[in-house]
């Protein structure tokens, strides 16, 4: 099967070793292609194991955002350091810009504005803030994928939990834990699996 690569991308000998001692301690072999990618690379960018049993995905909706991502569809991030994590696509982040007000957090506002931006079908990629998902779930966004990672004790897992109940296309997991770290690595799973006629 012919494989095309959206950059030429070398991976270093370091995360070759990391993945192959992730695989040692863990088999990923029963997962689908798409979502072994998003399982070991979050594992891989947090050290976490758990992530096997506590991410949530679905193959048929990562098949559809990966043709997406690849065919050129926006990616907005919460904040600039789930930005610093994608380093092979240009993002969408509006925090700077936003403002906080009465019942509305500046991640709330800044969901609104990026989706004032990019309107549907983008990817959105949310690793900080539970408000930025809340606040994304409100909208008539129509995404490619909603990478619903936000890390934290006050209203992540519940968030999640409304996301998954929504029925969008969606990467997310249960526990409360997740993370800019993480999120971004779920997103790079998938710019970095390669297009194939499987995926086109």
């Amino acid at each position: 099967m012919s494989q095309v690569f959206p950059e030429n991308r070398v991976v270093h000998p370091i995360e070759q070793e990391s993945f192959r001692r992730l695989r040692a301690r863990l088999d990923t072999s029963h997962f689908p292609p798409l979502t072994r990618a998003v399982v070991e690379r979050v594992i891989h960018s947090a050290a976490d194991l758990d992530y096997a049993d506590d991410l949530v995905t679905d193959e048929s909706a990562l098949e559809k955002a990966h043709a997406a991502l690849h065919a050129g569809a926006p990616v907005v991030v919460d904040v600039e350091m789930v930005a610093a994590g994608i380093t092979r696509r240009d993002t969408v982040c509006r925090l700077r810009d936003a403002k906080s007000g009465p019942g509305r957090t500046r991640s709330a506002h800044a969901v609104r504005l990026a989706y004032e931006d990019v309107g549907p079908g983008a990817l959105w990629v949310i690793g900080c803030a539970p408000t930025a998902l809340e606040e994304l779930l409100t909208l008539d966004a129509d995404p490619a994928l909603v990478i619903g990672l936000p890390v934290g004790f006050v209203g992540a897992a519940e968030s999640k939990a409304a996301l998954r109940e929504s029925g969008l296309p969606a990467v997310s997991n249960v526990s409360e834990k997740g993370g800019s770290a993480v999120a971004a690595a779920a997103l790079n799973a998938l710019l970095y699996h390669p297009v194939t006629k499987e995926f086109s």
